[in-house]
């Protein structure tokens, strides 16, 4: 019994991980946008309120789609002279929270299904059903929520987490980015050992992939470390379930496997901050010196005794490799009370930064101007 106990207070808890964010929005509140400190000359805003807004994609005439997680909706919002309207184009789907935009569709993740809306952006009013692009994902809720992207290959990468906190599976499943056609066909593994990433894109330059990838539970506060990875070609195995940052042996699967043999990764992050979406900066509105940098979202931690994350990472990059980290927004976290949880960046045609935020249930706008 004692078992069975503790199985569900941590079942429950890892729900509350997922659910919390919806149930704790109050639209009706004014978010304390001046206790954020960004650097000199940015600014931040509420650019649009989307309930548990999760994924983010851009359309070809500007619409901006958010996908969710508790609420199963995906948004989709326009701006016409100045005014902002935000409009529900799915409703009920599991777990939308991946969006991609390719040839005038939007590509939705829903667990085990990838979703198509054709010609979306004439279609926002009546969009109709989506067509069903693939069923062949996994069906598991756990790291259900599958972060999706069009790479320069132009091919749909779909990120694949591992059904559990740590154990093994078929590395062909789980654990992993994989990547298809547009039509859904020819799937294949593109990296392994990945616990579960929630934000990839590709350098401007070498056209290579980098992601973020969450480390396990349980092995206490401040280990092991999230990740920053980088994988120039196909079949690269990144660690997870055997080894975690640069040689942290997990206590269940570490003697199965040589750490020095797998692939590190190129920067890391703070245990249990839970880094989800990550942008290279391709804009011009920001100065020079943050061209082809990453912004990453840390979403924040929930079974860590001090509550760390809740902001937003700078990965400054050169040569293609990490030099430098540095914090670039935060205050969304006071006194181990949160009130708002980055999880997503898009860069605006304009240069300026969008960031979703799922627990305060709006999109920012952060913009630069030289003072």
């Amino acid at each position: 019994m004692p078992v069975v106990k503790a199985l569900t207070c941590f079942i429950t808890m890892c729900m509350l991980c997922f659910v919390l964010p919806a149930a704790a929005q109050d639209q009706s509140r004014e978010l304390p946008l001046d206790k954020i400190k960004l650097p000199p000359g940015f600014s931040i805003e509420v650019w649009a309120e989307a309930p548990n807004a999760r994924g983010l994609a851009i359309g070809k005439n500007g619409t901006v789609f958010a996908g969710s997680m508790a609420e199963g909706k995906v948004y989709a919002i326009t701006e016409t002279g100045g005014a902002r309207q935000v409009k529900t184009i799915a409703n009920r789907l599991n777990l939308p929270v991946g969006v991609a935009f390719r040839d005038g569709s939007l590509y939705v993740s829903a667990v085990d299904r990838i979703l198509r809306f054709d010609d979306i952006e004439q279609k926002l009013d009546q969009p109709g059903k989506p067509h069903v692009v693939t069923t062949r994902f996994p069906r598991e809720k756990h790291h259900g929520g599958r972060y999706i992207g069009f790479g320069p290959d132009d091919l749909l990468y779909v990120a694949v987490g591992a059904p559990c906190n740590a154990c093994e599976t078929d590395p062909d499943e789980f654990s992993l980015i994989s990547r298809i056609k547009p039509d859904g066909t020819d799937y294949e593994a593109f990296a392994y050992g990945v616990r579960n990433s929630l934000g990839f894109d590709w350098h401007p330059e070498t056209k290579e992939l980098w992601f973020t990838d969450n480390g396990r539970d349980w092995m206490g506060d401040n280990i092991p470390p999230d990740e920053l990875n980088r994988a120039p070609s196909k079949g690269m195995h990144f660690g997870y379930p055997y080894c975690h940052g640069d040689d942290i042996l997990d206590p269940k699967y570490g003697a199965k496997r040589d750490c020095r043999k797998l692939v590190p990764p190129v920067a890391k992050f703070g245990a249990h901050v839970a880094t989800l979406g990550m942008r290279f900066y391709t804009g011009k509105m920001f100065p020079s010196e943050y061209r082809n940098s990453i912004f990453v979202a840390e979403h924040g931690s929930w079974n860590r005794r001090n509550k760390t994350g809740y902001r937003l990472n700078l990965v400054r990059i050169k040569n293609n490799k990490v030099v430098k980290q540095e914090v670039f927004a935060e205050g969304w976290l006071e006194k181990e009370n949160a009130w708002g949880r980055p999880v997503d960046v898009l860069v605006m045609p304009d240069g300026a930064l969008l960031v979703s935020d799922d627990y305060a249930g709006v999109i920012y706008r952060i913009s630069y101007k030289k003072l």
